[in-house]
């Protein structure tokens, strides 16, 4: 439900999953700490190379589109981000940030109750949209329209029918395969919605490259173009207010250093130029980036790589974000660490409780399962 007397439906949401397990240590590098270089031997950004933030910390190399928006005052960086008793596995882990249920198995993705509190009669079935293979399940929830495009280009069901009525024949067939089971069971019953519901949004969702104008020039890789195509669908108005994509894989166990530095040119690259469409074409105020990674790396480097580890580093990043940094960076100091991992310092649920009630004013207990502090990133007014 929508809080303070303020409706959802003013702001963009995009969510960016890094997924893989970013090393975070590598990310935001502490680079005048003598323990960072005593731990990550051989893994580890040279001085020389970093970005500087200030005289501790900095951007590793690859990041600079993302550094000049931090200059800007673009990017709110939450250090320690994670959740008591972290766990390891990918799979486990990115289930606990998808349905904010860090001790139980969750059945909605938090972003999934988002997206019906703010169209409760699903009366856009546009309102959430993945770009990219599969839905993740931050979006998944029962009665929830979302759509996952893998091309935008070409998406569409039965693209290549040119033929009116064969295309309109073969459509029918479709909705006839997925929409006649509803009552014999719930599974069944889902299916069948979710069928129906992407034969509502198909058509809708091609629409949106032919009206879509602007002078940058994204790269070619997936991460750029998925980008790319958020910003035809929010600039087409269809009614889309969560925008969800990711980029991978972050699980750097060998050759980390190219890896990373590959992976986060793609990323960093792909959100500048996302950042410059969206305050070219007048979004620039309402709209806000969201990127995580479902935990960070070991504090000792493997000697080519890095093993999956616990604290890591969500950004916040565009033009109603108040630029700065959020939480403290966990200490290196032998004693200090878990286990071989940097401490959490602050749960990833209170990043979600700014987000859902400061930008898209919805009450957020009942999406994240409890009451949490927030943080202050969102100017007033947004």
């Amino acid at each position: 439900m929508a809080t303070n007397g303020k409706t959802s439906v003013d702001n963009n949401l995009v969510v960016l999953q890094l997924s893989g397990g970013n090393d975070y240590l590598n990310t935001i590098v502490p680079y005048t700490n003598g323990f960072y270089n005593d731990f990550r031997t051989s893994v580890k950004i040279n001085p020389e190379e970093v970005l500087p933030i200030n005289d501790e910390l900095g951007f590793r190399p690859g990041m600079e589109a993302i550094k000049r928006l931090w200059d800007e005052g673009k990017v709110a960086i939450i250090h320690g981000i994670g959740y008591p008793q972290p766990n390891r596995s990918h799979f486990r882990s990115m289930d606990i940030w998808h349905t904010a249920l860090p001790d139980d198995v969750g059945t909605e993705g938090w972003l999934g109750r988002a997206i019906r509190d703010i169209d409760p009669k699903s009366d856009n079935v546009l309102t959430g949209v993945n770009f990219g293979r599969g839905l993740p399940r931050a979006l998944g929830c029962r009665g929830v329209p979302v759509a996952s495009v893998g091309d935008l280009e070409t998406y569409g069901l039965f693209p290549d029918i040119q033929d009116d009525f064969l295309r309109k024949f073969a459509l029918d067939t479709f909705a006839k395969m997925y929409g006649g089971a509803q009552g014999k069971d719930s599974v069944m019953d889902f299916l069948g919605q979710t069928g129906t519901d992407a034969l509502k949004g198909a058509d809708i969702l091609r629409t949106a490259p032919a009206m879509y104008e602007s002078s940058v020039e994204y790269a070619s890789d997936p991460m750029a173009q998925s980008l790319k195509s958020a910003a035809q669908v929010m600039f087409a108005d269809l009614g889309t207010r969560v925008f969800y994509t990711q980029h991978g894989s972050f699980d750097t166990h060998a050759g980390e250093l190219e890896t990373h530095e590959k992976l986060w040119k793609e990323v960093s690259g792909a959100v500048g130029d996302f950042m410059d469409d969206v305050h070219e074409h007048g979004k620039g105020k309402e709209t806000t980036l969201f990127l995580f990674s479902e935990f960070g790396r070991r504090i000792k480097d493997n000697g080519s790589g890095t093993d999956h580890g616990s604290g890591g580093i969500a950004m916040i990043i565009g033009d109603s974000v108040k630029g700065g940094m959020y939480g403290e960076y966990p200490s290196l100091k032998p004693e200090d660490h878990l286990d071989g991992d940097l401490h959490f310092n602050n749960d990833f649920r209170q990043t979600y409780t700014t987000l859902l009630e400061d930008w898209l004013h919805l009450d957020a207990p009942e999406i994240v399962n409890g009451n949490f502090d927030k943080f202050d990133f969102i100017k007033n007014g947004h």
